[in-house]
């Protein structure tokens, strides 16, 4: 070969480009990296939908905890429901047998209630009632004086009449009538009636 570079011997320099050995240590440590990152991801989605259990050293924040309402948690308030002294009841016989509509009065006089009207059904409903009874009154006893007299009388359908005029409500006597509730079992009706409850709160979630 010519010119000023001149080979001599018998060794000759190998024409390779030389090693990215920086680049290649590079990319190892960028995939150890995308790897590490995608096994810690993964171990949050479980402990996610999992539920986590207890808390977790994962992640920077502990497990989320439960708050559950306090035992001494206020009651609602107590039903204010009237007095059987203050219903009057007006006591309608819608079968044929005789006598039934007194005998109940007298019953219900025994057990505080005052009493009305004692007498045969009208006409819409004398010896068309075929259960136990109908309870019958304005639409303002639906949650007052209804609920304190069916105590008395369980089976008995209630009705509103949203056109009817004073507070009395009617009892009238179906087929099926056989007795009222024994005393001692619609006392304890009514009481359930003005017992307060807890107040249902939510359970809550806080992280």
């Amino acid at each position: 070969m010519g010119g000023q570079y001149r080979i001599t011997g018998d060794k000759y320099p190998r024409m390779r480009r030389p090693r990215r050995r920086g680049r290649i240590a590079l990319l190892v440590t960028a995939s150890a990296a995308v790897l590490g990152m995608l096994g810690w991801g993964t171990l949050q989605l479980i402990d996610v939908f999992t539920g986590g259990g207890e808390a977790s050293a994962v992640g920077p924040k502990a497990a989320c905890a439960t708050r559950s309402p306090s035992p001494g948690a206020s009651p609602a308030a107590a039903k204010a429901v009237p007095k059987p002294g203050a219903i009057t009841v007006n006591v309608l016989n819608a079968t044929t047998r005789t006598g039934l509509a007194k005998k109940t009065a007298d019953e219900l006089k025994k057990r505080g209630f005052r009493i009305g009207d004692v007498g045969n059904a009208p006409k819409e409903y004398d010896k068309k009632v075929k259960g136990t009874g109908i309870l019958l009154g304005p639409a303002a006893s639906l949650d007052t004086s209804l609920p304190v007299l069916a105590a008395q009388l369980p089976a008995a359908e209630r009705r509103t009449d949203a056109g009817r005029k004073g507070a009395a409500v009617d009892l009238i006597l179906g087929d099926a009538f056989k007795n009222l509730a024994p005393a001692p079992d619609a006392d304890r009706a009514v009481a359930t009636l003005t017992e307060p409850k807890p107040a249902a709160t939510a359970s809550k979630r806080t992280c």
